[in-house]
C-alpha cells in the first residue's frame, strides 16, 4: 500500500529573510516549523498573515521599553503581512495577573478611555499607521455575554489554568485567586479566535496567555497561531526591566534632549542590547558597529548614533542633532571622556536630591557637610555650570558632576 507524499516545503531566500527578521531578538518562536510553513505559504499565495498584538491601556503612556514588541511589528509589516494593533479595553476592566501574586485592581471605563486616547498615536510613532488594523476587544467582548463566557470557559481546565505560575504560587502560599482572574488568559486567547491571527507576539511574561489563545483556537476549528515572546527591556540601571515604577524608563513622549541624554547614560553592555532590540540597524551593520569598538573606536561614538537614531524616530532627524549638540554644549569644560557613571536612586517617593546629598552619594565629597562648604568655595559644578545655591535639587535625568579640576561623575537619577 503506498501513501500520498507530503508536498515539499520549498523555503526560498525571501522567506528565509522573512525568518531570519522574525528570529532577530526574540526569546522564544513558537512552533518555529509552523511559523515556516505560514511564511511559505504566504509567498505563495500572496496573501498576507494576520499579525497580532494586544495592549492593555493601563497607562497614559507608552515608554520605549513596550516598542520592542512593536519594532518587531514594524519589521514584519514592512515585510508586507497584516498588523493588527488591539487595544485592550475589555481586557483591561478585567485586570492582567501576570507576574503579579496580589489581585490587581480594575480600572474603571472611564480610565480604561483616557488612557486609550493616547496608545495608538504613540504606537503609530513605530508601525505605519496607513497599514496598521485598529481594534478594540470590546467589539467581540461586550457581545459574548453570560452565555458566551460559559461556553468559552468550558474550553479550557482548571488544571491547565494553575500550570501558570503565578496562580500555582499564590494558590501554594495561600494567597486568594479571584474566579474573575482566571477570565483574563481566556479573554486574550479568544481575542486571537475573534481576529484569526497567524501569530500573536507578547513579553516574556505574557507566553501563558499566548498559548491560551493558541489552544482556543483550535477548540473553534482554526488553524492554531504561532506565538513569539521578546525579552523585557532592562532600563537605565541596565538591571530592572523598563518600568515607571522603578524610574528607569524613557517615555517616548518626553522631550528630545531628556531622551537623548537618557540613552548616553546607559551602560556600554547594555548599550548592544538595546541595539539588538529597539535599533532598525541589519545585525550586518551593528556587527561592524561592534567590530569597530572592540578594534578600538569609543564606544561613546555607537551610544551617540543610537541615541540619535532612537531621538529621531520619536521626533525628528533634526530634533535628534540639536539634542546632540545640546549635550556636547553641556559637557563642554575640560570634561575627560572617560568619567564614572553612575545611577542613583531620587529620593523617597520619587523626589529630587539636594546637591550636597548628591555629592555624598556619588562619592565626590565625604559628607553632605562638605558638600556645602565646596559649593561654598564655588568648587562645585553641574553640567559645567557653577553651583552657587546650596539648596539646589535634581530631579530624574542625567548630570555631570564635577568637583575642583579633577573629580567627574556622571549621574543618572531615576
Amino acid at each position: 500500500m503506498t501513501h500520498p507524499k507530503t508536498p515539499e516545503i520549498i523555503v526560498t531566500d525571501r522567506v528565509q529573510e522573512a525568518l531570519a527578521i522574525t528570529l532577530r531578538g526574540c526569546e522564544e518562536l513558537i512552533p518555529q516549523d509552523d511559523w515556516l510553513k505560514k511564511l511559505v505559504r504566504s509567498e505563495a499565495t500572496g496573501a498576507p498573515l494576520r499579525i497580532k498584538l494586544g495592549l492593555d491601556p493601563t497607562a497614559p503612556d507608552i515608554h520605549i521599553g513596550h516598542t520592542v514588541v512593536l519594532n518587531k511589528m514594524r519589521q514584519l509589516q514592512d515585510l508586507g503581512h497584516t498588523v493588527i494593533f488591539l487595544i485592550g479595553d475589555f481586557t483591561t476592566l478585567i485586570g492582567d495577573p501576570s507576574g503579579r501574586n496580589t489581585t490587581r485592581p480594575p480600572l474603571t471605563r472611564e480610565q480604561i478611555e483616557v488612557n486609550a486616547q493616547t496608545y495608538y498615536r504613540q504606537a503609530s510613532m513605530v508601525l505605519d499607521p496607513a497599514k496598521t488594523e485598529i481594534r478594540y476587544n470590546s467589539e467581540w467582548g461586550d457581545t459574548l455575554g453570560s452565555r458566551g463566557m460559559i461556553q468559552l470557559a468550558a474550553r479550557y481546565t482548571v488544571a491547565r489554568m494553575m500550570e501558570r505560575n503565578d496562580f500555582h504560587d499564590r494558590f501554594k502560599a495561600g494567597t486568594p485567586i479571584s474566579v474573575h482572574e482566571f477570565l483574563y488568559p481566556l479573554m486574550q486567547g479568544y481575542d486571537s479566535v475573534a481576529l484569526k491571527s497567524d501569530l500573536e507576539l507578547g513579553g516574556t511574561d505574557q507566553k501563558f496567555n499566548l498559548l491560551v489563545g493558541r489552544h482556543l483556537q483550535a477548540e473553534y476549528g482554526q488553524e492554531p497561531q504561532c506565538i513569539l515572546t521578546m525579552p523585557l527591556l532592562e532600563g537605565l540601571d541596565g538591571v530592572e526591566k523598563m518600568s515607571k515604577s522603578k524610574n528607569n524608563y524613557i517615555g517616548i513622549s518626553e522631550d528630545a534632549n531628556t531622551m537623548f541624554a537618557k540613552v548616553l547614560s546607559i551602560s556600554d553592555v547594555l548599550m548592544w542590547r538595546w541595539y539588538t532590540l529597539l535599533s532598525f540597524k541589519s545585525e550586518a551593520d551593528i556587527a561592524a558597529l561592534k567590530a569597530d569598538v572592540a578594534a578600538g573606536r569609543n564606544p561613546r561614538d555607537a551610544k551617540v548614533a543610537l541615541a540619535k537614531e532612537i531621538t529621531a524616530r520619536f521626533h525628528s532627524a533634526a530634533a535628534a542633532e540639536v539634542a546632540e549638540q545640546d549635550f556636547i554644549n553641556r559637557s563642554k569644560g575640560g570634561i575627560p571622556d572617560e568619567i564614572a557613571e553612575l545611577a542613583l536612586p531620587l529620593s523617597e517617593g520619587g523626589g529630587p536630591v539636594g546637591i550636597a546629598a548628591l555629592l555624598k552619594m556619588a562619592g565626590l565629597a565625604a559628607s553632605s557637610g562638605e558638600g556645602n562648604r565646596l559649593i561654598d568655595g564655588s568648587g562645585v559644578r553641574v553640567d559645567s555650570n557653577v553651583v552657587s545655591d546650596k539648596g539646589l535639587k535634581l530631579g530624574a535625568g542625567t548630570y555631570v558632576l564635577q568637583v575642583g579640576k579633577r573629580k567627574f561623575a556622571r549621574v543618572t537619577l531615576a
